[in-house]
């Protein structure tokens, strides 16, 4: 375990921004982690846990320890005759994890491929894609207390999941390092193929044998045709929250906006699709120097190369207040400002 200082963090921000981290760490054991806390260089200054940068927006220097959690180990700890529990790293891949279940028929996860960042920040963010979120998958998570430095086990109830939320993200913000989450998958197959385009993607793969692999390959095409790789273009995924609205105010804005798209989520409130209110407001492809929205997914904002996180954060602003104006719908942002 080495720390350095002055480091760069444009390789840990799938923006792809320039920053500069005053001392930096990557730590591949709890034991490293509970090192680098007890070091009493490092106690006082500010500290910013890092897993795959997919969640972040980087708007200045950090002028604290920044610390990688490169936890890795994917490992089957239970089985019975439905179902099958494996543990993941918090510093793993979490594509790498999709694969390794679907090659190995552990079905759940499938609808969740290649969403960008790593294990330990899915509860967190209780990401969700094609109607699964982790929440759904869930079995615990264990994570280490930052003021006793003891790693303790959160159940599903525990966590508060909500749409894109946890009790890391408020509560426990700042309290907690995961470290581990264990999932519940199935040896038989529950398919959701509904939701999005999913079954005409399956139709145009010709397939006639439904299959985990068969969903996880559609999914895969359909977020590479729609969504772009940051390993090309600067982002990080859906920057915006789907807003829940009403369904009386949703009722009201279909009579002004026609085939405005929704997701009933109970009898009182529906889902919007944020791109699509994004792209009536205009901004669909806009570019402004180095910075833009994408051209083929409005909910993407990008850095096409020398952008800054302030202009991100500008752009972003922009956008709401847009939104807002045109249809009376507060936008709420998916990453974390840093």
């Amino acid at each position: 375990m080495q720390i350095q200082q002055n480091v760069s963090l444009k390789p840990y921000n799938t923006f792809g921004l320039e920053a500069t981290a005053r001392f930096f760490v990557e730590i591949k054991s709890i034991e490293e982690l509970k090192s680098i806390l007890q070091n009493p260089d490092y106690q006082l200054i500010d500290k910013l846990f890092l897993g795959g940068g997919s969640n972040i927006l980087l708007t200045t220097d950090y002028d604290g320890l920044v610390i990688k959690i490169n936890l890795k180990g994917i490992n089957k700890v239970f089985e019975n005759d439905a179902h099958i529990h494996v543990k993941a790293g918090a510093g793993e891949i979490w594509h790498d994890l999709v694969v390794y279940c679907v090659e190995n028929q552990y079905a759940g996860m499938e609808n969740l491929s290649l969403i960008p960042g790593t294990v330990g920040a899915s509860p967190m963010q209780n990401i969700g894609a094609y109607g699964v979120e982790i929440k759904d998958i869930f079995e615990e998570l264990q994570a280490l207390n930052l003021e006793s430095l003891e790693i303790e086990t959160f159940k599903l109830d525990d966590c508060h999941f909500g749409y894109r939320e946890s009790i890391f993200k408020h509560q426990f913000k700042g309290k907690y390092v995961i470290t581990s989450v264990t999932f519940q998958l199935n040896k038989v197959p529950v398919y959701k193929v509904a939701y999005g385009d999913i079954q005409k993607t399956l139709e145009d793969m010709n397939v006639k044998s439904l299959s985990i692999k068969a969903v996880c390959d559609a999914v895969i095409s359909i977020r590479k045709s729609k969504l772009p790789d940051p390993a090309k273009i600067g982002n990080s995924g859906s920057f915006f929250k789907n807003p829940e609205i009403p369904k009386r105010k949703f009722d009201d804005l279909n009579r002004k906006f026609e085939n405005m798209p929704s997701y009933p989520i109970n009898e009182t409130t529906v889902k919007v699709p944020a791109g699509w209110l994004i792209e009536q407001a205009g901004w669909k492809g806009f570019r402004d120097g180095q910075i833009g929205v994408h051209i083929r997914q409005a909910l993407v904002l990008v850095n096409y190369g020398g952008g800054t996180g302030e202009q991100i954060k500008a752009l972003s602003a922009k956008i709401q207040a847009s939104v807002l104006e045109k249809f009376g719908i507060s936008l709420s942002i998916e990453i974390n400002f840093i």
